[in-house]
């Protein structure tokens, strides 16, 4: 006998002695209680019995033999199946089962092997594979690390660990470029999202997309979901009345026992009542005075006594219920204050005729009308408030009379006239005996201060845009600014050791070495007699419509209307370089200046005024005259003021050692500002405009930084014409007297003295 066959026997055994001491105990206990103990069968006979002894009886219910053979059939070989199921378990326990068994059972037969570990037989079955249509649960997901922050593994080359324990690499990904060039071939990619487990981009579905787009458009992120269903009524209607408590809890202590927080509170209370910390309000009696008080009756004592309530007007004539026929208006008089605005109407009523009192209806605008009367008592003053009697005379700085300030040019002595043309520019010799005009026929004349006799006519080829004489007293020369060069000029009738001092500073008979600059320097005869040196600016470089010397004579620095660099170029005469100090540079440039004592250097854009150290070659600050567009600008002969003027009439005064915006603002002028300068000497200056005035000022400035500049209109000269729209282009004083010389748009030359 085998080990399972004995295996079998023993628990068939043990099955049958726990059976018999059952039997044995069920017959001993209906002996005992002499009960006769019926099987099912018998026990179901009895209740047939019982139904007959009832007088209803019910039918028994037809048996179909068929179905009890198929029935009984199937369950017998059911039966013979298990049976012979269990015996072949028995006879052969690691043997695979029957037939039958393979037709049951669908899980994959076994293999017989055995341990290594305890040296028995063991049965192991066959992983399962699951194929496309299986649930997608069963799939693994290659990355096991489960919610923790993926940032972790950004310094390592894996994203983290499947279930086998095994590291899962990080996927390749591509460039910039790569990603650009996979969305443009693949029109789907904008439909994928990056997984943040295998970091890896993943496809959305065509339901997510859609939640997307709804949670984009601001709607309900379920696609079944409609707003607009139908309210169902769960309570409402008859035999829906909720008639049981929606709640089973048992009513809590608190509905009848009293609280005893609230107990201490109130006791609290009762002891601050007994000490008197706190008192009860006295109960009102009849004889107390009423709540209400007349607002207008009751003075402050803090305060003057309030004003009186406004009266109401009294009725008019035209308010009668029976006025005069000439207070009646008329048809059309009617129709026009029906159609005018409430607020412009002159009365808000129209006078009616009644024959008698009793006739007159009921008033419809008395709401509104005490409406508007209590409105006006409620914005009424309570305060009467003392005005100031300030006499407005009072208020006006106190100024010096312009008779105490002389001297001053006051009148037109003299007038050199250029025929067919605008003069655009004027420059005075350093001491005040000559003067160079220039007009945009490229006529540059020289003529004397005192009398006006024309010396010197020089003609040349291009409009004349800037005229300016050397500051130095040992030579003497001019230099004249046109299309895209400067002109030096010597005057005639020079003494002699000045023109040789002149020669030798613009011919020196040994020419430095030359640079590397896109100005060129000449020093052939030009086109007159006089032209000594000529220099060619960069092509293109436009007209010079600035030159400015440096106190010493030796710099000048030139503004072209260009837009390259800036159009500023700094030249050298002793060495004979130019250098563009700007390579790049924000604005268009208008003006430059030289600081009279420091290396400083000034700059005008169209809104701002830079100034820049030309030692240390940087910016120092940024002034801000809050001008449209700049004009015109000077330096005080102290170099601590700035005068800036502009072409929206706007002239401005910075102190530069104060602050970045001006001082004080000046509008005197009713139209574009032209030109603006400072005398050398006396404490003046002056300012042109297209209007065809020029504005005379004194403009006094003290050594005590905390005295304010005394800035004093003195006169008004009038005696240029507008031509075009152009008035006096360009004002320059004479730098030993008084006096100034203007230039205007009507081809005139003027001197005003004083």
């Amino acid at each position: 006998m085998t080990v399972a066959e004995r295996g079998t026997a023993r628990a068939a055994q043990t099955k049958r002695k726990e059976r018999e001491p059952d039997e044995d105990q069920k017959s001993a206990f209906a002996e005992a209680v002499r009960l006769e103990m019926m099987s099912d069968e018998e026990g179901h006979g009895g209740d047939d019995g019982d139904a007959e002894s009832d007088e209803e009886v019910d039918e028994f219910p037809e048996i179909d033999a068929r179905s009890d053979t198929e029935s009984g059939e199937e369950s017998d070989e059911d039966e013979e199946g298990e049976e012979s199921g269990d015996e072949d378990e028995d006879e052969d326990g690691l043997a695979s089962g029957s037939d039958s068994d393979s037709d049951i059972h669908i899980f994959p037969k076994p293999k017989a092997i055995v341990s290594e570990i305890t040296g028995h037989p063991k049965r192991v079955y066959p992983e399962i594979e699951p194929g496309y249509d299986s649930d997608s649960s069963t799939e693994d997901d290659p990355n096991r690390v489960g919610n923790i922050p993926m940032h972790w593994y950004d310094d390592l080359p894996h994203v983290g660990y499947d279930i086998n324990g095994k590291r899962v690499l990080r996927p390749a990904k591509g460039d910039e470029l790569d990603k650009f060039l996979k969305i443009v071939e693949d029109p789907t990619s904008w439909t994928s999202a990056l997984d943040n487990n295998t970091q890896m981009d993943k496809p959305l579905s065509p339901e997510e997309l859609d939640i997307i787009r709804r949670l984009q458009a601001g709607e309900n992120p379920d696609a079944g979901y409609d707003p607009y269903e139908p309210t169902t009524e769960w309570f409402t209607g008859k035999g829906k009345e909720e008639v049981m408590p929606l709640s089973g809890a048992p009513e809590p202590k608190r509905r009848w026992l009293p609280s005893k927080w609230e107990k201490q509170k109130i006791m609290k209370i009762v002891r601050a009542i007994r000490q008197g910390r706190i008192v009860g309000s006295k109960p009102k009696t009849a004889g107390d005075k009423s709540q209400f008080y007349a607002i207008w009756n009751e003075p402050s004592s803090k305060q003057p006594p309030p004003l009186p309530a406004p009266k109401p007007p009294l009725p008019t004539h035209g308010e009668s219920y029976n006025p005069p026929e000439e207070y009646l208006p008329t048809a059309a008089e009617r129709i026009e204050w029906e159609n005018t605005d409430p607020e412009y109407r002159e009365r808000d009523y129209l006078p009616e005729k009644y024959s008698a009192l009793r006739l007159v209806p009921a008033y419809d605008h008395f709401i509104k009308q005490r409406f508007n009367r209590q409105l006006d008592l409620y914005l009424a003053p309570r305060i009467q408030r003392t005005r100031l009697n300030i006499d407005p005379n009072s208020l006006i700085p106190k100024l010096p009379s312009p008779g105490s300030l002389r001297p001053f040019p006051t009148y037109s002595s003299l007038k050199h006239t250029h025929t067919n043309a605008r003069v655009r520019c004027v420059s005075i010799s350093p001491e005040g005996t000559w003067v160079v005009s220039g007009d945009e026929s490229g006529v540059v004349s020289m003529w004397e201060v005192n009398v006006g006799r024309e010396v010197k006519r020089w003609t040349l080829k291009s409009k004349v845009a800037a005229v300016e004489w050397c500051p130095r007293t040992d030579a003497s020369y001019f230099v004249v600014g046109t299309e895209d060069k400067l002109h030096f000029i010597i005057p005639p009738n020079l003494p002699s050791a000045i023109l040789h001092s002149t020669q030798s500073t613009l011919t020196p008979a040994t020419l430095p070495p030359a640079t590397q600059s896109p100005v060129k320097w000449s020093s052939t005869p030009g086109i007159e007699d006089g032209v000594v040196l000529t220099l060619l600016l960069p092509a293109a470089s436009g007209l010079s419509s600035q030159v400015t010397w440096h106190r010493k004579g030796d710099y000048l620095a030139t503004v072209s209307s260009s837009e390259s660099q800036g159009g500023v170029w700094i030249h050298q005469v002793s060495r004979r370089h130019s250098q563009a100090p700007f390579k790049k540079i924000k604005g268009s440039v208008q003006l430059v200046l030289f600081h009279p004592i420091k290396p400083h250097f000034f700059v005008a854009t169209q809104r701002y005024v830079r100034v820049y150290n030309l030692a240390e070659q940087k910016l120092i600050k940024t002034l801000m005259p809050g001008t449209k567009w700049i004009s015109s600008m000077d330096i005080h002969p102290s170099g601590d003021h700035l005068i800036v003027g502009g072409y929206d009439k706007k002239l401005s005064w910075f102190d530069l050692e104060l602050n970045d915006k001006p001082y004080k603002i000046l509008r005197y002028h009713t139209r574009a500002i032209r030109s603006l300068h400072f005398h050398p000497t006396y404490p003046l200056f002056a300012s042109s405009s297209d209007d065809g005035s020029i504005q005379i000022f004194h403009g006094r400035v003290y050594s005590d930084l905390m005295t304010d500049p005394l800035i004093v209109p003195l006169k008004i000269l009038r005696g240029h014409n507008i031509s075009e729209g152009l008035g006096v282009l360009q004002v320059k004083w004479v730098s030993k007297q008084p006096w100034l010389v203007s230039a205007g748009a009507d081809g005139n030359a003027t001197v005003w003295c004083s």
